[in-house]
């Protein structure tokens, strides 16, 4: 059958490159590709590496910052262990907080491109400030400034990289994912794999070039690096400019949202229609649907259900997040106390052991996209979105465990005789324990791990279920929890120091402290969190993305009296990454036979054309996605 042939092809090749994918609309689809699709395959290649090195470079100049934001706090802006902690979750949180407006503004007013080019100004701005603040001016003969004038400069570079960050961030993924969706599902999914592996080579630069200039030659040249990379992301961007898919943004959806929700939250179910299936006046919101009385589009209604249903796993993301945010923080602050030496007086950056998460990423994310998830599908158990995220949130609760294990184990050392040695960082001055700083490494290769199967997953997750008008805002949302768990992480923190104020859990100096305690805490936490995650899960439907655009017939289509013969199936037409779901059969672009019936007449310019052979599609399971 010519739509298993497709198939079969397309799994074999990447999906990035292969022109023979099927795109998925539902549990039966088939996808043609057209002449002009094509032809512009080697120009769709182009973008996306284009702003995949964007995501790159951008990841790079955060990864940069934060790698050396704790202890350049401490060490040149005279700020202490705990408070500089709390300073690097704050801007964190701040920075993936932001993304909720950044999606919100190009959905509705800027459109993606113009979203992310202006949110490069806002980071250049920042990260000309960040590194001035590093400078000392009076080796040039100027006058040299006070720490109260570089703590301003720097806070007010990391506001300008917080608003600059949180506008790409939200955007610059689903833009991506909008330059292949025309290829199908698999390569959306190959994108977003790609998407996060460049995202860790760039942190993988930070954590160890950078994080080792910083350390060990000065901050001001530590940070002169981010700030050239993040110029060279800017330009590498607008060089596309002309050849991106760009969707034109539609106006805010948020007040026909609310509008949705306000008339579909009534309490009574509307009475049944008999043109729909028994049981749809019962779903959510579908008081507000035109067909049931309500004032909404079927195809809005469905869009903002399916995000409303996706909020739930937002908020239960959040405690992962507080749980990754261990690695700038507590992991950070046990490095700084154990053995750093290599030899010949070269000490590894205490941050480089975030290379090891990153390492592990970039190892790993081929071989889960390439064999762990094709084998899952083959035996017939393929691991969906929540499963995914589920075993990635199991796999952060083993690295904290990990890590409060390493911490006994590094205070034993540090309490034997010769355990002990002082060692300086950046100027200032730790005890260290014997232990060597290599022995994190699997707390770190854990976090990464998990962060595949979670982190990954959920930018996928947040694309394909929602509506266009709205991906940039779910996105967002989604980031947003990232930024929310780091501040959950702070009050964590916070409340643990002041509960186990006399039998310390955490403080500035963990050597006094129990901090293998915090971490068994944390693990608990997550594993809690899991179990709720699970049960939610296992009550969610995955959505069908094609519900969520507009009835219309392409202006472009021809039809001719062999249009409904031996199909009644319904059409997805995807035009320059917008979905336009038409009514009845259309032919296929090509012109060929399917399903027995001849169909021809098209010569428009739409890139792929996907004929559903469902007439009515029923909520998509676990199983059929």
């Amino acid at each position: 059958m010519k739509k298993s042939t497709l198939n079969k092809e397309g799994n074999e090749k990447d999906p990035l490159i292969d022109k023979s994918m099927s795109n998925y609309v539902g549990s039966n689809s088939t996808t043609y590709l057209s002449p002009t699709e094509a032809r512009t395959a080697p120009r769709r290649l182009y973008v996306t590496l284009l702003i995949l090195i964007t995501e790159m470079c951008e990841r790079l100049t955060y990864y940069s910052i934060i790698a050396g934001l704790v202890l350049y706090c401490t060490s040149n802006l005279e700020i202490d262990q705990a408070k500089a902690t709390t300073l690097n979750q704050v801007f964190a949180g701040f920075v993936y907080l932001i993304p909720v407006i950044g999606g919100f503004l190009a959905d509705s007013y800027l459109g993606r491109y113009r979203t992310i080019y202006i949110s490069c100004i806002f980071y250049i701005a920042g990260v000309l400030l960040v590194p001035a603040s590093a400078v000392n001016y009076s080796d040039w003969g100027w006058t040299g400034t006070n720490t109260t004038q570089r703590r301003a400069m720097f806070l007010t570079g990391l506001a300008l990289v917080g608003l600059g960050t949180g506008g790409i961030k939200a955007n610059v993924g689903p833009f991506g994912a909008e330059q292949v969706e025309s290829r199908g599902k698999e390569a959306v999914q190959s994108f977003f794999n790609w998407f996060y592996w460049v995202i860790n080579i760039g942190a993988l630069i930070a954590f160890t070039l950078v994080a080792y200039i910083q350390q060990e030659i000065s901050f001001a040249w530590g940070f002169f690096i981010p700030t050239v990379s993040m110029i060279l992301a800017a330009a590498v961007f607008v060089l596309g400019q002309s050849k991106y898919k760009k969707t034109a943004p539609k106006g805010s959806i948020l007040p026909i949202a609310f509008g949705i929700c306000g008339q579909g939250a009534c309490r009574t179910s509307p009475n049944p229609n008999p043109e729909l299936p028994e049981g749809s006046e019962k779903k959510l919101l579908a008081r507000s649907k035109k067909s049931f009385g309500g004032s909404y589009d079927d195809h809005l209604v469905d869009g903002v259900t399916s995000v409303v249903k996706v909020i739930p796993f937002c908020l239960l993301s959040v405690m992962y997040w507080a749980i990754n945010a261990q690695m700038a923080n507590t992991f950070f602050a046990q490095a700084e106390r154990m053995d750093v030496r290599l030899g010949g007086g070269v000490n590894i950056p205490a941050a480089a052991l975030n290379a090891f998460n990153t390492i592990g990423i970039i190892v790993l994310i081929p071989l889960v996209d390439k064999v762990v998830y094709p084998f899952f599908e083959r035996i017939g158990r393929p691991l969906t979105y929540l499963k995914r995220i589920g075993i990635g949130m199991v796999l952060a609760a083993a690295g904290v465990t990990v890590a409060g294990i390493v911490e006994i184990y590094r205070k034993r050392a540090l309490n034997t005789e010769g355990g002990e040695h002082t060692q300086v960082l950046a100027g200032e001055t730790f005890t260290a324990s014997s232990m060597s700083v290599f022995m994190q490494i699997p707390q770190f290769i854990l976090i990464g791990t998990s962060e595949i199967f979670a982190s990954v997953t959920v930018l996928e997750f947040a694309y394909n279920q929602a509506p266009v008008a709205m991906q940039g805002l779910l996105t967002g949302l989604f980031l947003a929890s990232s930024g929310v768990g780091n501040w959950v992480s702070t009050a964590i923190l916070s409340i643990v120091e002041a509960a186990t104020k006399d039998d310390p859990w955490w403080s500035s100096e963990i050597n006094n402290a129990k901090m293998e305690n915090l971490m068994f805490l944390m693990a608990g936490l997550m594993l809690l969190n899991t179990a709720v995650f699970c049960v939610v899960a296992h009550f969610y439907n995955y959505q069908d993305p094609s519900q969520f655009e507009a009835a219309e017939t392409p202006r472009d289509t021809k039809q001719d009296g062999n249009q409904n013969k031996g199909f009644s199936g319904d059409a997805v037409w995807i035009r320059g990454g917008q979905r336009d779901r038409v009514p009845g059969g259309l032919y296929d672009q090509l012109g060929k036979d399917l399903d027995g019936a001849s169909r021809q007449g098209y010569d428009g310019d739409t890139e792929s054309v996907v004929v559903m052979a469902e007439k009515e599609r029923a909520p998509l399971t676990s199983s059929e996605y």
